[in-house]
């Protein structure tokens, strides 16, 4: 029996027998709980879906069907193109346009609570998945927002407290794509030269059934799988043409932090990130993508030879001591399958991701443009309190990590943690130097150092927020072989921050008031409780 079956076996007994909420804290539901289970009539949707949580029996690999957490979708009303289903676990690309009103009857159809996040998107408390809105099994949540972000790539996932990791591990994402009208000036490739790479690394039984064992070091650490899926699917090659290509990269896994390159060494080139498209495009030596982070890539195949391959893989990097370790092996999937450490491959290993198969010789290509988006960048000067800059603070007390010394509470928020609506805010996240050790500095040690140097992926409900500074308290050595992949131009909703690294951003606040969760994107520590409220009044 896996993890995942206790839990669900578990999770029933406890249901069964009324005592839910003695055995799991989080799940203290009241019978006056406010969930918003009818439509409001005066808000006149323009597209309308009916997305469903539930089991399936998928094939993923040869031979068995694996069971899974699966979001099926329904388009009610709006274009034919606002829902499109891909093969395997995810959920359906929901395809939208800036300033549309959108409508989703969420339905869950699981064993269990569940809520879903709409990531990266800028609505209302009520419509953000924040997790004291999760549902019970056959109930109904309506979730109605205007689609007020710009062209990009955003996604959603489970937010269920306690349950995000296994349920977000067991199938519970999908993609969100939105245009608006400066992108379609802009004829970027579309169509089947617009390709979604959802990367997520999970580990299988004999039986071809999902393994997520966790012990007290894995938990710390966040779940490394042993084979890597892109869009639901192992062994992934993908068949091109001698043309430019836009593709749309999530990093869906659970913990797994990539370092991602071309194995013939091309530079990447970055035409987007989290929240939409940048202002011109960028070039990478490799791009590093944490849990959440997206970025979006001009592919050009031109000049390459039908028949070649280019593989996008994930290159060696020390960026973090608890993440080292573990040998490649050959497996038995072929290149999806790792070798295995604890039942995972280390984060420094080179592995590939993905293979593009140029199968068709043509002539014609768009060229790449100079300029894609306006983009303004703010700075201090656009800070509502200059004098005062908000900390997120990474520390870790009794085996637990935690934000500004706190852990999460559902409703809970501290007097440092209230924002005034419609303010711009200075953040400053940083580790607890007391509280996290030394470091980078302590290369491979052991126990707890390794723990506490671990790099985690801050994600900020709401706005999305723009980078001002990195600043690297123990420069050279690791950092070195991570520094040059990362973005820090555009708008952003997660922020990787290694150890002994301050990060500064700049976050509006805007619209709406209410709950708005800050957390680590490692979904075993938030999870464990790596998650706070930002009260906006």
């Amino acid at each position: 029996m896996t993890d995942i079956d206790y839990k669900r076996r578990q999770f029933l007994q406890y249901t069964a027998l009324g005592t839910l909420a003695a055995a799991m804290p989080g799940f203290a539901f009241a019978e006056n709980r406010v969930i918003n289970k009818t439509p409001d009539h005066s808000f006149k949707a323009d597209v309308e879906i009916a997305l469903t949580a539930q089991t399936a029996d998928i094939p993923i690999l040869p031979g068995a069907h694996t069971h899974v957490f699966k979001y099926t979708g329904k388009l009610l009303k709006g274009p034919q193109t606002a829902l499109k289903e891909l093969p395997g676990y995810l959920g359906p690309i929901l395809n939208f346009e800036q300033g549309q009103k959108v409508r989703i009857f969420f339905h869950n159809q699981l064993p269990e609570p569940c809520v879903t996040h709409w990531h990266g998107m800028h609505v209302p408390q009520l419509m953000d998945g924040h997790p004291m809105y999760a549902i019970h099994h056959g109930e109904q949540y309506v979730y109605e927002f205007e689609v007020k972000n710009p062209a990009g790539t955003n996604w959603y996932h489970s937010h269920t407290h306690e349950l995000m990791a296994s349920q977000v591990y067991q199938g519970l994402a999908g993609l969100i794509t939105i245009t608006d009208e400066a992108e379609r000036r802009l004829e970027l490739p579309s169509g089947e030269y617009d390709i979604p790479l959802v990367i997520q690394d999970r580990s299988f039984s004999q039986g071809n059934q999902l393994r997520y064992m966790l012990n007290m070091h894995q938990r710390m650490r966040g779940f490394l799988g042993d084979t890597i899926l892109v869009n639901g699917q192992s062994d992934s090659a993908i068949a091109v043409k001698t043309r430019a290509y836009r593709l749309r990269i999530l990093n869906g896994s659970n913990s797994r932090i990539y370092k991602l390159g071309w194995d013939d060494g091309t530079p990447l080139i970055a035409i987007g990130t989290d929240g939409g498209l940048l202002e011109k495009p960028q070039t990478f030596p490799y791009i590093m993508l944490a849990p959440a982070e997206r970025v979006e890539l001009w592919v050009d195949f031109s000049g390459r030879k039908p028949g070649s391959n280019l593989t996008l893989q994930n290159l060696a990097y020390q960026g973090s001591a608890a993440h080292m370790g573990g040998g490649m092996g050959g497996g038995r999937h072929g290149m999806g399958r790792m070798g295995m450490m604890d039942g995972a491959s280390g984060q420094n290993d080179v592995f590939p991701v993905v293979k593009f198969r140029i199968t068709e010789q043509i002539g014609d290509s768009p060229a790449l443009p100079a300029t894609l988006v306006p983009l303004r960048r703010l700075t201090t000067t656009d800070v509502t309190h200059p004098d005062t800059t908000v900390p997120i603070t990474i520390g870790m007390r009794h085996m637990a990590f935690n934000l500004n010394g706190k852990t999460f509470e559902m409703q809970n928020y501290s007097e440092q943690e209230k924002i005034p609506l419609n303010s711009v805010q200075k953040i400053k996240i940083s580790h607890d130097s007391q509280g996290m050790g030394g470091g980078m500095r302590g290369g491979r040690g052991g126990g707890m150092g390794m723990m506490m140097a671990l790099p985690h992926p801050i994600h900020l409900h709401g706005q999305q927020f723009q980078i001002l500074s990195r600043k690297q308290n123990n420069p050279g050595g690791a950092y070195d072989t991570v520094k040059d992949g990362f973005i820090t131009s555009g708008w952003k909703d997660t922020v990787l921050v290694m150890p002994g690294e301050e990060v500064e951003i700049i976050k509006p606040f805007k619209d709406y008031t209410g709950l708005f969760l800050y957390h680590c994107h490692n979904l075993e520590h938030e999870d464990m409780g790596m998650m706070r409220n930002f009260f906006v009044s």
